[in-house]
């Protein structure tokens, strides 16, 4: 199990690099034999929810207070990846 992060710099958002980054790291995972990633996303970031769907991501709970940003204690939504190559017997 890992926990994933991509982050995409404004100037390039729109382009599908965000796509392209997040298929590798999924690509690359189970190539390394990890069958579950974990992502964590502010429930206001529609392009990064929308992005980890498109890669088989699921929402699995909502984690209330969990992340300080610029001093506001903010909830994140916890998503997961179960790979269906890896972790299958």
């Amino acid at each position: 199990m890992a926990e994933v992060s991509v982050y995409v710099a404004e100037e390039m958002r729109g382009t599908g690099i965000g796509g392209l980054l997040l298929e590798t790291l999924v690509k690359e995972s189970e190539e390394n034999g990890l069958w579950t990633l974990q992502a964590s996303i502010f429930p206001e970031n529609a392009a990064s929810i929308s992005l980890h769907n498109s890669c088989g991501f699921r929402e699995v709970g909502r984690r209330q207070l969990i992340a300080k940003m610029k001093g506001v204690w903010r909830d994140t939504l916890l998503f997961e990846r179960r790979s269906k190559l890896v972790g299958v017997d």
